[in-house]
């Protein structure tokens, strides 16, 4: 079993910046893909970006390609969300999530957090 926190999240002005962070607990935390994920009330989960287990590969949703990078320290069984340039529209809920496998689909992550806010104003 994996237990993921993010935090980080906050209230930011357009074109702002704000770094995630998720701290893992009780597994093999170097073993996991890692992905962040993001939710609006009332829509499906959206995928944000994924990263392999050493790091090597990472993967982006075409609506953050440039602006958001994902990155990971296995030494302190953190991932982080690097977010910049945000956009009224990057507003919502951002999970992160541990799966075995380096993919887009939210189904394939066994493990989630609890979710963190974030708000972007224009």
């Amino acid at each position: 079993q994996v237990q993921l926190v993010e935090s980080g999240g906050g209230l930011v002005q357009a074109g702002g910046s704000l770094r995630l962070s998720c701290a893992a607990s009780g597994g093999a935390f170097s073993m996991y893909a890692l992905g962040w994920f993001r939710q609006a009330p009332g829509k499906e989960r959206e995928f944000i970006a994924t990263i392999c287990s050493s790091g090597a590969r990472t993967y982006y949703a075409d609506s953050v390609k440039g602006r958001f990078t994902i990155s990971r320290d296995n030494a302190k069984n953190t991932v982080y969300l690097q977010m910049n340039s945000l956009k009224p529209e990057d507003t919502d809920v951002y999970y992160c999530a541990a799966g075995r496998m380096l993919t887009v689909l939210a189904r394939s992550y066994g493990f989630w957090g609890q979710g963190t806010q974030v708000t972007v104003s224009s």
